[in-house]
């Protein structure tokens, strides 16, 4: 190459360059769809931290479309299907198994996180917890054993108890399979179960607690479902009634319930997050084993018990993580 040539050559070069790196295109920013069930204000500020703890920012380097959360279990179908045409990265799913199943009938190649308190095995969502398949990993809670437990913690909390009711949800897809096993669960515990149905997405307790009362129930369990978002509503029936109740998760004891045994929903959604941060990194859902909380936390209300007339044992009271008074 002849001296001119290389000038005209390295000229040439020096002027694609800055061309070159103008035509980079930007990073694209991963995006989130949220979906699920009623009031889920639990979800979001623990999935929001979650992202931040493995390096996310919302608005910056990640997108989280929070339109899907907080609908009725009707339009769940709707909003999953609407998600997929935004073409989102990852939905995240939880409230219920009813979310999860919309947004699974929706996308067999979106990955999915779910984070509910149903058997998702039971309830079809995966093929086993170790290798779930398809495009659905998560968090999910063996709320049908809890029940166990929650209604013996009843039993010693107030040891005349022997008819409990169970409040659940026929159109609840894990409820079904649910109430199946749960009598035999507790068959040791010489208790009386009265399953009583809670339906509608915006339920009226009168119905069922007019059941229960007919059945002379001394007690409630509630099954998880959405129909907890109002709480409020059901605690002040059974506190009306003289009736302890006792459920899953700690935001019905601050909804004035008596007592909750189970895992932590923020806990849960937190990690949620580090499902989302391994997809993204390039893990499929269906390599990635599902996870089952390891801790589980007793939450009493005393000024419930006050309310009801009721002197909990200390040998129960000593076994609480947090007591409200």
């Amino acid at each position: 190459m002849t001296r001119a040539a290389l000038i005209v050559s390295l000229a040439l070069a020096a002027l694609a360059a800055p061309l070159a790196v103008g035509a980079q295109q930007p990073k694209k920013v991963p995006r989130i769809g949220l979906i699920c069930a009623t009031q889920c204000g639990w979800m979001l500020g623990g999935f929001e931290q979650g992202l931040r703890e493995v390096g996310y920012v919302d608005g910056q380097s990640v997108f989280v479309d929070f339109r899907g959360a907080g609908v009725s279990d009707d339009r769940l179908p709707a909003v999953a299907a609407d998600l997929v045409r935004r073409k989102v990265d990852i939905i995240v799913a939880g409230g219920s198994s009813a979310a999860v199943l919309a947004a699974k009938n929706a996308t067999k190649t979106i990955p999915i996180v779910m984070v509910v308190s149903d058997d998702a095995v039971e309830s079809g969502l995966i093929a086993s917890l170790a290798r779930p398949g398809g495009n659905v990993t998560g968090v999910t809670v063996p709320y049908t054993e809890l029940v166990g437990k929650q209604v013996e913690l009843l039993k010693e909390a107030v040891p005349g108890v022997s008819r409990v009711a169970v409040l659940w949800n026929p159109a609840n897809p894990a409820h079904a399979s649910a109430v199946k096993k749960i009598d035999a669960l507790v068959r040791s515990l010489k208790v009386q179960l009265e399953f009583v149905e809670v339906q509608g997405p915006v339920p009226d307790f009168e119905g069922p607690f007019s059941v229960v009362a007919r059945r002379r129930a001394d007690a409630i369990v509630v099954l998880p479902d959405p129909m907890l978002t109002r709480s409020g509503q059901l605690t002040l029936f059974a506190i009306q009634r003289r009736l302890p109740s006792v459920s899953t998760f700690s935001e019905f004891v601050s909804a004035a319930g008596l007592m909750a045994y189970g895992p932590n929903l923020t806990d849960m959604m937190r990690r949620s997050a580090t499902y989302v941060d391994r997809i993204l990194k390039g893990a499929k859902p269906s390599d990635l084993p599902v996870e089952q909380p390891t801790r589980y936390q007793l939450v009493i209300s005393l000024t419930t018990a006050k309310a009801l007339g009721l002197t909990l044992p200390q040998s129960v009271l000593i076994r609480a993580d947090e007591v409200i008074r």
